[in-house]
């Protein structure tokens, strides 16, 4: 089996190799490594998202960057979310934050899905504990008109963190993002969260036409955002349409997947993997590996080994142990993280990751210890 070696030049922003780990990798040193292909390109996570042999599982984790990191809290400071989203300084620091700490397979850019709707001048912002709030909801055609294209001007420090943050990184990769059309369109018609999405679906299924309109601008702007990060040198991106598990099968397949599908067409032509994540999305699993991304993102609800036999061939799987049982004991931790990485080996390829983000109340020393876990565990497993 050919295994693409790991970089292993030193970058000061990573935190000490732990020599268990270290072995692992000094023993691919006889492994074979592909002329041609960039130090980046042979990372384990890009090599997971693409279904390509891997010497261990890769690992990062959703909302790994923030609010359980007390540096975190320092570098924000009495700085509103936005606006530390909206300032390239801001956002290279607190990306590089979590790999101080974990040796972790990838960084991800530090930002909100709402940011490129708030660089298009729209009346957001994020209450803490809450979430995003819409001071004037999208409730008629009239109201789409604020919706304008995104261009690259309209989030220059964007394109200034993430080309910081490449340089900075060198061989590990950044991960970019843009929220997903289903997800950003509860926001703006329901005015903030929703557990129901009552207003949401109650447009979806009486005005289809401003329906689709609506998504589709969504769409063009989830393009603009994800096509501005991986211009300045994301290596991966993922499209977080949290909320889509709102809607039956059949809804979704109607009336969510064709702009999902068009954001994966659209960026295509890049060349990076293109991941696709929603909570509670187990019975669209199938449909989300339909819409065109290269690694299906699966919530805690559904094992791995069952997300295998829902999602399409030639696919790559990203999750999935549940967020909270990071506050348990660390004998519970070890044997469900155990319990993943056993799973995921169905697939076709596999990055592990919580199954949504770091909860704020998580020892940021437990991730470093999972980590670790994740590594040496799978790469002592059989080929």
């Amino acid at each position: 089996m050919i295994v693409a070696r790991r970089d292993l030049r030193s970058v000061d922003i990573l935190r000490r190799v732990p020599r268990s780990t270290q072995l692992q990798r000094d023993g691919c040193a006889a492994c074979e490594t592909i002329a041609g292909v960039t130090a980046t390109e042979e990372s384990p996570f890009l090599r997971a998202c693409r279904r390509e042999p891997v010497p261990y599982t890769p690992v990062w984790f959703m909302r790994q960057a923030g609010r359980s990191l007390p540096e975190y809290h320092k570098a924000r400071g009495t700085l509103p979310l936005l606006k530390a989203c909206a300032r390239a300084d801001v956002i290279t620091q607190i990306t590089l934050q979590p790999l101080r700490r974990y040796e972790v397979d990838a960084a991800i850019l530090f930002s909100d899905i709402v940011v490129p709707l708030k660089a298009l001048g729209m009346d957001i912002d994020i209450k803490p504990g809450v979430g995003p709030i819409i001071a004037r909801p999208i409730r008629d055609q009239r109201d789409l008109a604020r919706l304008r294209d995104l261009e690259p001007t309209d989030v220059p420090f964007v394109t200034e963190a993430v080309t910081a943050l490449v340089a900075e990184l060198g061989a590990k990769p950044l991960i970019g993002f843009a929220g997903g059309p289903f997800t950003l369109a509860s926001y703006l018609i329901e005015g903030g969260p929703s557990k129901s999405h009552d207003r949401t679906k109650s447009l979806m299924y009486s005005d289809p036409v401003m329906w689709n309109a609506l998504l589709g601008r969504l769409a063009d702007i989830a393009i603009s955002f994800l096509r501005v990060q991986i211009a300045a040198g994301a290596s991966a991106v993922q499209l977080f349409d949290s909320w889509a598990g709102a809607v039956g099968p059949e809804d979704y397949r109607a009336s969510v997947l064709p702009h999902s599908k068009r954001i994966f067409e659209a960026i295509a032509d890049t060349g990076v993997p293109r991941i696709h994540f929603g909570v509670a999305t187990g019975e669209l699993l199938g449909m989300i590996g339909e819409a065109g991304a290269d690694v299906v993102g699966v919530d805690w609800r559904v094992p791995l080994d069952e997300a295998v036999r829902r999602v399409e061939h030639g696919k790559a799987l990203q999750g999935n142990l549940d967020p909270a049982i990071l506050l348990a004991p660390w004998e519970v931790i070890e044997r469900r993280a155990k319990d993943v990485l056993g799973r995921g080996r169905a697939a076709e390829g596999h990055v592990f990751n919580l199954g949504h983000g770091v909860l704020p109340d998580t020892n940021p020393d437990v991730l470093a210890r999972l980590t670790d876990l994740v590594h040496e565990e799978s790469a002592r497993l059989p080929g």
